[in-house]
């Protein structure tokens, strides 16, 4: 294939959903594009690999404490978007941020 063939090649792979691969052609050092497992190097041409693409892990389930402290925060920002009071709005401000940084401390 011609340098002018290989880059159209590439760039129909790329507005079809391709992805520019961060490392470079193991032949020639190239730019590759991967689709659907094919990588296509725009220098050389070549395909040197089929990847299977990882699947994404499944998000781990919530445990019940999580779940807990979701609905109190969503709670508390209805409360916080109805009070008028200062002094109370600070309080709930506070709960908030107890919450946020509890819900981080749990997912570690």
């Amino acid at each position: 294939m011609t340098d002018n063939n290989l880059t159209k090649k590439a760039a129909e792979m790329l507005l079809k959903g391709a992805t520019l691969l961060s490392e470079p052609c193991p032949y020639c050092s190239g730019v590759r594009v991967m689709k659907e497992g094919h990588a296509l190097c725009i220098g050389c041409g070549k395909e040197p690999e089929k990847r299977d693409i990882p699947e994404k892990e499944p998000p781990k389930p919530k445990s019940q404490l999580e779940k807990t402290l979701e609905l109190k925060l969503e709670k508390l920002s209805k409360d916080l978007e109805q009070e008028e009071d200062h002094k109370k709005q600070q309080g709930i401000l506070q709960s908030i941020r107890s919450i946020i940084e509890t819900m981080e401390k749990i997912k570690k």
